[in-house]
């Protein structure tokens, strides 16, 4: 069992869009023997971008999952690959799958290097303290400067780059790749799709670079134990090429070294010898720690090592539904064995489960399996309610796993159906979305009456419209898109709250005496904080106090928007012998935080983007002139050769339509890529513009 842990790799493939994930991916499947043939991003056959969607976009919507094997010093070894989407809207996507891996391949185009998105999935990687690789692609295009690349993977990421390979020339004359740790040049047969690659002498004019690189990875690679360093002392050259590799493994596992390669997919060089470094750098389950949950029973810690005699227990990363075998739940397993028919628990809804048929994954296609063991990734089919983030375990051996963590919506829109006959199914597909994709939500005003729905950005809910229209049948009226607002407060107030209810018999009688003010800077939620003396009000009833507030956040009294952040410090307060009871003053807690919120300056928050936009140097001025009457604050403005990059600032309620004006300003030649950044008050004449909008004309969204 263990030797087929140590041959097993659960990775992923992240990168900022258009750095050449997908194709990588199909290389990939290519040279293992998986496909037949290979599958282009631009002409819409990529096997892992199955939907159709993503077939006409021409980019990654959803993470597909597949297996290949690869044979690595004449040993096979099974890899699992989820391919990632690009997109910051779609960036939950990355979220989820890097939490149930164990490692991941970071793609960087060699001309943009490292972008904003870049940085967003390196930060989330960091989170989950994924070891990592670095590919630099795009080795052909013009502009390609691989150490450039490098220098920006240490000083943008924070990470400490080991360039293990050296591109033989670079754009029309990239040629081949040196492999540092080898000593060894290679070149690739284009007659054969990249397929065969033969090795050649390394070129004079890179041998001293070479030469330098190999130095210092000998040296570092001496560094790392007494042994070692003993070794090098008495003879540098008896460093060997296996010392070197078990070096640099055991400080890529530790997150203290990231070994970087390049090529070029597209043009099908360097994909194998990504596949031997795979095998080589990255962790198999056995090499992760052992998992941490709460047993839901006890709420003590219990631990899951990566062995198939260990109760069984699995992590729900994702829900798709499927046309033909439909709801389907893909799963890391961290422990023991899951036959298919076999019953588990879901120790978050705590249920029994019957999971009745197994699947491998290859995107869009399944294989059925009889069972799948600790350290794969599979997929379920036949159950009745999964979600993501639940843990899926033994019902003899609980044990709850941390859930993941997803950004709220950005952006929402009012949708109706255009004939009465779809209400009743938009409201039933809606809720399988819902299901699929975490950072999308849905609601119902109750104001209006519309059907509000929410999520990353305008294609992510444009994507969603499609789906509708496709998947499900439905065609939608939709409103204008707007911005998700968010309510704060910014003063401290005090503020005494009595609740009285006497209908005859039994009445209710709550009161509470509270400060409420902005939650500390490190807070999220309601900090609540209980300074009752003397019993005047009941231990029972605080509970219900909190409940209130909490329950009250989720509508601030400006807009209805929710409040993230709240302080609220519980005085004092007095109760009636008889008529008091918790909903008593869960309904006080309610009402003064309505009362109180009005009289602590309410605001509105806005979120502000992060936005890169990438230009010929001729567009910069137009480009910043348009940004600051968008409320932007450029930031910087960096040069490339022949293009400058701004970065800046900007609300979100600025950028709807930005891409078009973009290229208008540009004819067509910058690009831009906008991600999150925070929530900021707005400016008070926006706000009243806002809240009049919304207080003025109730259908308006």
């Amino acid at each position: 069992m263990s030797d087929k842990l140590r041959h097993t790799r659960n990775l992923g493939i992240m990168a900022h869009i258009d750095a050449g994930k997908t194709t990588t991916t199909e290389r990939i499947l290519y040279y293992t023997g998986i496909n037949y043939r290979i599958g282009e991003v631009h002409d819409g056959a990529a096997t892992m971008d199955w939907m159709i969607q993503e077939q006409e976009r021409g980019i990654t919507i959803t993470s597909a999952a597949t297996t290949v094997f690869w044979n690595y010093n004449k040993e096979d070894y099974k890899i699992n690959i989820i391919d990632t989407p690009g997109h910051v809207d779609f960036t939950v996507e990355v979220e989820r799958s890097l939490r149930v891996l164990d490692g991941s391949i970071a793609i960087f185009c060699a001309v943009g290097g490292v972008e904003p998105q870049s940085e967003t999935v390196w930060k989330q990687a960091d989170r989950y303290h994924v070891p990592r690789i670095c590919y630099v692609n795009k080795m052909d295009r013009a502009g390609a400067d691989y150490i450039n690349v490098v220098s920006q993977i240490k000083d943008k990421l924070g990470a400490n780059p080991i360039p293990i390979q050296i591109p033989i020339g670079a754009e029309d004359e990239f040629d081949g790749i040196v492999d540092i740790i080898s000593n060894k040049a290679y070149k690739w047969d284009n007659t054969s799709l990249g397929k065969d690659y033969f090795e050649i002498p390394i070129p004079d004019d890179i041998n001293e670079q070479v030469a330098e690189y190999r130095k210092s990875l000998i040296e570092g690679t001496a560094e790392e134990n007494e042994e070692l360093f003993e070794k090098y002392i008495k003879n540098p050259d008896s460093i060997t090429e296996e010392d070197i590799i078990n070096s640099l493994r055991k400080a890529t596992l530790e997150l203290r070294a990231t070994p970087v390669l390049c090529g070029s997919s597209f043009k099908n060089k360097g994909v194998q010898l990504l596949l031997d470094s795979i095998v080589a750098f990255l962790p198999c389950p056995t090499d992760v720690p052992a998992i941490s949950g709460i047993n839901p029973f006890t709420d003590k810690e219990v631990e899951r090592r990566a062995d198939v005699n260990e109760p069984f227990a699995a992590l729900a990363f994702k829900i798709a539904t499927d046309p033909f075998v439909g709801r389907i739940a893909f799963f890391r397993v961290y422990s023991g064995k899951l036959d298919a028919g076999q019953q588990i628990m879901n120790s978050n809804t705590n249920k029994k489960e019957r999971i009745m048929r197994l699947m491998q994954m290859h995107a869009n296609k399944q294989k059925p399996l009889k069972s799948i063991e600790a350290g794969d990734i599979g997929a379920a089919i036949g159950f009745k309610q999964i979600r993501t983030g639940d843990t899926l375990c033994s019902p003899q051996h609980p044990i709850v796993l941390e859930s993941m963590l997803f950004p709220d919506p950005v952006i929402k829109l009012a949708v109706e159906p255009k004939t009465q006959d779809d209400v009743d199914k938009l409201a039933f597909a809606l809720n399988k979305l819902v299901e699929e994709d975490p950072t999308f939500t849905v609601k119902v005003d109750e104001e209006t009456g519309q059907t509000i729905i929410s999520g990353m950005g305008e294609l992510h809910l444009e994507v969603i419209l499609d789906r509708l229209k496709r998947e499900f049948n439905i065609e939608c009226n939709r409103g204008t898109p707007s911005v998700a607002y968010k309510e704060a407060i910014t003063l401290t107030v005090e503020h005494n709250e009595v609740y009285k209810k006497q209908t005859g018999g039994r009445g209710r009688f709550a009161e509470i005496f509270v400060e409420i003010s902005p939650a500390d800077d490190d807070v999220t939620g309601l900090q609540f904080i209980n300074e009752v003396k003397g019993g005047n009000i009941r231990k029972e009833y605080i509970p219900a106090i909190k409940k209130g507030f909490e329950s009250a956040m989720a509508n601030g009294v400006l807009l209805g928007f929710a409040m993230d952040n709240l302080k609220v410090r519980l005085l004092d307060g007095s109760y009636h012998s008889v008529d008091s009871d918790a909903l008593a003053f869960e309904i006080a807690a309610s009402k003064a935080f309505k009362g109180a919120c009005k009289m602590a300056n309410p605001v509105l928050l806005e979120p502000v983007m992060k936005l890169e936009v990438v230009t010929p140097d001729e567009y910069v001025g137009d480009i910043t002139g348009d940004l600051n009457k968008r409320r932007g604050q450029v930031e910087n403005v960096d040069s490339m050769v022949r293009y400058q990059i701004i970065k800046a600032k900007v609300p979100l309620a600025e950028m709807f339509g930005y891409v078009t004006v973009l290229r208008t300003i540009t004819s067509g030649r910058a690009t831009s890529s906008l991600e999150f950044s925070h929530y900021a008050i707005t400016p008070h004449d926006i706000m009243e513009n806002v809240i009049y909008k919304i207080k003025g004309y109730l259908v308006t969204v």
